[in-house]
């Protein structure tokens, strides 16, 4: 096994965008680099510099582009096998679709022993004909390349195996689910943060807020939310979109809350979600296609309970009538009754918000994830030692 001077196994991370790394994997890094030495591989950008990257963690740039791009495709895998031929890493590990078939492919080239996959949701279920099939075929191929596989959520784990994705022997679910749990220590209920919120979006303090945060496309099931927004007939409600318009559909949105567009707020990306968590009363993931929800587990955090879509991912991070409600993907009649159900129920939010947060506490903690991700290397180490 090659090791750093200190006999320290050498891993790699790779991603596409350096977005993933901050939002889901600074707490691994942090925790990894005690055991290990840690290169991370994303398309950096100068910006990228000022970030406050844990010590010791080795960042190199390769652009690695999300959409299809056969010429930037391959520069990057070239890149790719170039370091992993140089640096003769023990163990490299991809997360997100490009970054996983790029580094897999340049991986088994290169003859990285221990290639590890995260898959965290599958941009093919919402796609037709040509595109999915050749989106699906990726997925298998990146499955088959890796050494090893990881799932966000046991349900993302069971679709994959009866696609014929993955093989049950070579998959795994860390913990109870999820990349990196959830800092409850962050996301947590806060008073202030609400009413400073609700105010900078003038909401008034005693409003109902329904919130959707993510990404704002077509594939998380906002035009539904909008219609159904509109379609609850709730006068004192008012629904909060935070994100970046990756599908440009701001006046789509508008035009679906009708008559409630008053109602409705828009933010953009954002640096404190958790803010946005303490000013809600619900919380919305009308998804399409879902690898785990992780922020119905901040959501949780903070005392909220949620509505989601009945998908694999989703129905992980909601306990149904627990913690929150379930509806069938794309029925706005549905997804109307769970809203007209929680705005008119304060007692039930209240119970909710409770038994989610403490659900979130127990089981999704992201120290609990980081122990049990650094477990799963140290066990895959170990294996390639004996």
């Amino acid at each position: 096994m090659s090791a750093d001077r200190r006999g320290r196994p050498r891993i790699c991370i790779v991603v596409a965008a350096p977005m993933t790394l901050k939002a889901f994997m600074l707490g691994h890094m942090q925790a990894l680099a005690r055991i290990a030495e840690v290169t991370v591989v994303a398309d950096f950008a100068p910006e990228d510099g000022t970030f406050p990257w844990p010590v010791a963690i080795i960042r190199v740039a390769i652009p690695i582009a999300r959409p299809i791009a056969p010429v930037a495709d391959l520069r990057a895998l070239r890149a790719l096998f170039r370091l992993f031929r140089r640096e003769r890493y023990d163990l490299v590990h991809s997360i997100t679709p490009k970054a996983g078939l790029l580094s897999m492919l340049a991986g088994a080239l290169a003859g990285v022993p221990l290639r590890l996959h995260s898959f965290t949701g599958q941009v093919w279920v919402t796609r037709t004909g040509l595109m999915r099939t050749l989106l699906k075929s990726a997925d298998r191929l990146i499955a088959r390349l890796a050494t090893h596989v990881l799932a966000d959520s046991r349900s993302q784990r069971e679709f994959l195996i009866a696609q014929g994705i993955v093989a049950a022997s070579k998959s795994a679910v860390l913990a109870h689910g999820s990349i990196c749990g959830v800092d409850t220590a962050r996301f947590k209920p806060d008073t202030a943060a609400r009413e400073r919120i609700r105010s900078s979006h003038g909401i008034p303090s005693g409003a109902v807020v329904f919130l959707y945060l993510g990404r704002i496309n077509r594939d998380k099931g906002l035009l539904d939310l909008a219609h159904a927004f509109a379609g609850a007939g709730q006068p004192n409600a008012h629904l909060l979109l935070v994100g970046p318009d990756e599908g440009n559909l701001s006046a789509a949105l508008s035009s679906a809350a009708g008559g409630c567009a008053a109602r409705l707020h828009s933010a953009g990306l954002t640096d404190r979600p958790q803010e946005y968590f303490a000013a809600a009363d619900v919380f919305c993931l009308p998804s399409y296609r879902e690898g785990f929800g992780a922020t119905i587990i901040e959501a949780a955090a903070a005392g909220v309970p949620s509505i989601g879509s009945r998908i694999y991912g989703i129905t992980d991070a909601i306990v149904e009538g627990e913690t929150g409600l379930l509806f069938e993907a794309g029925s706005v009649q549905q997804l109307e009754q769970s809203m007209r159900t929680l705005a008119g129920d304060a007692g039930l939010r209240a119970r909710m918000g409770v038994q989610a947060r403490e659900r979130a506490t127990r089981d999704f903690s992201s120290a609990g994830v980081t122990a049990a991700l650094l477990e799963y290397y140290e066990k895959l180490l170990a294996l390639r030692a004996a």
